[in-house]
């Protein structure tokens, strides 16, 4: 298994996310197992939709810090989980 960071350029806050800038987490090959979301200098609440949507889809979705979403990708990537992150800069 692969992990794949990546980081979709039209979101710049966490405000930005919505379902369509999620949806390409949904078509990674292979399927990953887990997103880690990086919502800048704080923890930013999403819209419980949207997660649920995520976890409909097979997904679990952790949001943290941006530092801290780092930490936990690493983390993830170490125990060889299919994981991907998307990062908004602090």
């Amino acid at each position: 298994p692969h992990s794949v960071p990546s980081v979709s350029p039209q979101v710049g806050s966490y405000r930005d996310i919505s379902h369509e800038s999620l949806s390409l987490f949904r078509l990674l090959e292979p399927r990953i197992e887990i997103l880690v979301l990086g919502t800048g200098d704080r923890v930013e609440r999403l819209h419980p939709a949207m997660l649920k949507q995520m976890r409909e889809s097979g997904i679990a979705v952790e949001v943290q810090d941006t530092p801290n979403a780092c930490a936990t990708f690493n983390f993830l990537t170490s125990e060889k989980r299919v994981a991907a992150a998307g990062l908004i800069p602090p």
